[in-house]
């Protein structure tokens, strides 16, 4: 079965990123944008960061245009935005389509492994988030509107899962 170790895409800078260097970790994938109403959240997701990277979370950014184009930047200027603006230090990926015929092959298989309401397989707009387990399976889909200070309780639990040490 496919995991979110599987995967790999280039990061803000456009060097290819292999997701199985996250192996182990708890991950939490949030597709964002710099002009959205919830733009602000990018401070949340800093804090998540901040508090929990040392016991294992990685928060991945992958802006995405494709809603309201409420990030039309380069990725040189999307990274800038995030870092001036919000203090972003996790790491922020390439810009990605996240629905349709071009949507990374990464958010093509989170939407399969956890739809959204109603078994949709869309990603109903930005900071949709994605949390991924230790052994690389989605765990929980939570819908834009979901404030990242109030998934904490889930990633505490995800966190205190041993890490998959393979058979």
């Amino acid at each position: 079965m496919p995991s979110f170790y599987d995967f790999s895409a280039p990061d803000i800078a456009g060097i290819p990123q292999a997701m199985s260097q996250f192996a182990g970790k708890v991950v939490l994938v949030v597709n964002t944008a710099s002009a959205c109403g919830f733009t602000p959240q990018l401070s949340g997701l800093q804090q998540l960061h901040e508090r929990y990277a040392a016991q294992g979370l990685a928060v991945l950014g992958f802006p995405c245009n494709q809603f309201g184009q409420q990030d039309k930047g380069s990725n040189t200027e999307i990274g800038s935005f995030c870092q001036r603006n919000y203090g972003v230090a996790f790491p922020m990926m390439a810009k990605v389509e996240v629905n349709g015929s071009q949507a990374h092959p990464l958010f093509a298989w989170l939407k399969a492994q956890a739809p959204g309401l109603l078994g949709t397989q869309m990603v109903k707009w930005n900071f949709t988030k994605f949390l991924i387990a230790r052994d690389g399976q989605v765990i929980q889909r939570y819908a834009p509107n979901t404030a990242p200070a109030s998934i904490a309780s889930d990633i505490e639990a995800a966190l205190a899962q041993p890490p998959h040490t393979g058979a």
